[in-house]
């Protein structure tokens, strides 16, 4: 179970005690988190310190094959993803999830994955996008080169140095790599693939790294609970420039059926917006101790994503909206009701609301709609800093609007989309 390292301490300690891990790897830079939140991990019964303790620890242990049995619907992956309440969701990944999304990289011409690939691997380890990325060079044999962080420099830096092949960006990082003044003089190559996904793309963004790279593109779009990918826009589907089609995340992968349907679960003809629903061997067993949340969204072996979209006439997924709040900002799933918990205990605010609003850098931004307390006072720089505390400083309110009330319905929710709707207009979708 990886761990997000961009947490607050409060998150990580959450995260580790739901899934009851007994045995926590961590870096020697994290010890301070530890050691505030140590008397709060009960299940753990052993730590080691990977850069300290961790080369002693492994070689204590034996070489041999324990040869211990493995069941196909045995979890093998365990991986949090931003929740609709405020708490993360434990999604529980089988060994038949990941060969059912791996096996097709030879057979099909989507990825062409060959074990003679260097694949650079720079997006976070503690996503699924990340971590199944990974997987797919050890699956194929081909070599991996993993970074740290996402330093535009330093990646194509990596690309040259290696002769990487094949990579996985999210819209954001490629818009840093485009505005470093490193790509001027870098070696790319090598390159032949940069798959990208996350957040839906700009298709000016896409052009210009169209040009500058010189090598194909291919856009994935998929979910935590799916095993990552589940459509994909292959590069020859890039080849228009001014098609249509670049603004879709292609069609369902191998093994994948996609549905559209209304509010009754009924399939929508051609260019009509509901909810996206996939059925494959890729979907989760479940959320770790959830079994509620678990059935709200798999019904009748379909998973219901939560975004919304429509299928052209040849079978192309375009996304509209999201069926649920979640704000994507740099490529990070973010949602409203966990920031809004962390605000919501400001000794000033009232009542808060947060939505995602277009922003040219990120894709989106968090936004914090505040109504203050009647006779007191506070900015949004004093705000911010309160949250930070609690959450993890990607999920900050980027701006904060404070207002006198905030728009609820007869039965007291707050009306989001009346909130988004001022900050959106104009723009052709509803993700940016």
């Amino acid at each position: 179970m990886p761990v997000n390292w961009r947490l607050a301490a409060p998150e990580i300690a959450y995260l580790i005690s739901d899934a009851q891990a007994e045995v926590l790897f961590v870096g020697s830079e994290y010890l301070d988190i530890l050691a505030r939140i140590r008397d709060q991990l009960t299940n753990v019964r052993e730590v080691i310190v990977i850069d300290q303790g961790y080369p002693a620890w492994r070689d204590r242990q034996s070489a041999v094959d324990p040869q211990l049995p493995a069941e196909g619907d045995d979890v093998c992956l365990h991986v949090y993803t931003s929740g609709t309440t405020s708490h993360p969701k434990g999604v529980q990944l089988t060994n038949d999830n990941l060969i059912a999304l791996l096996t097709p990289l030879t057979s099909n011409n989507w990825a062409e994955w060959r074990a003679g690939d260097v694949s650079l691997v720079v997006m976070p380890l503690f996503h699924v996008a990340g971590s199944v990325y990974a997987l797919c060079g050890l699956f194929i044999g081909a070599r991996n080169v993993v970074l740290r962080e996402v330093v535009p420099q330093q990646i194509l830096d990596a690309i040259g140095c290696y002769r990487v092949t094949k990579t996985c960006l999210v819209p954001t990082a490629i818009l840093f790599l485009l505005q470093c003044a490193g790509i001027r003089k870098a070696d790319l190559s090598s390159l032949q693939l940069v798959f990208y996904g996350a957040s839906p793309i700009p298709v000016e963004l896409l052009h210009n790294a169209l040009s500058v790279f010189r090598c194909g593109f291919a856009q994935l779009y998929g979910l935590t609970e799916a095993t990552a990918g589940i459509t994909c826009l292959r590069p020859e589907e890039h080849a228009d420039l001014n098609s249509e089609r670049l603004l879709s995340c292609g069609r369902p992968l191998d093994g994948v059926e996609i549905r559209v349907v209304d509010t009754e679960g009924q399939p929508l003809p051609p260019r009509q917006v509901g909810e996206i629903i996939c059925r494959t061997a890729q979907i989760m067993k479940g959320y770790w101790n959830l079994p509620q949340e678990t059935a709200n969204v798999l019904k009748g072996g379909w998973l219901h994503t939560g975004d919304a979209g429509y299928l052209d006439e040849e079978g192309f997924l375009y996304i509209y909206d999201r069926v649920k709040d979640m704000i994507v900002s740099g490529g990070e799933n973010i949602y409203p009701a966990e920031v809004e918990s962390a605000l919501y205990g400001h000794p000033a605010i009232a009542d808060v609301a947060v939505i995602g609003v277009p922003d040219e850098r990120w894709g989106e931004a968090v936004k914090a709609i505040v109504v203050l307390k009647p006779a007191q006072s506070t900015n949004a720089t004093a705000i911010v800093a309160y949250a930070r505390e609690r959450i993890a400083g990607y999920k900050l309110p980027k701006s904060i609007d404070f207002v006198d009330d905030l728009p609820r319905n007869p039965s007291g929710k707050i009306l989001k989309r009346e909130l988004r709707e001022r900050y959106w207009r104009g723009q052709t979708r509803r993700v940016h």
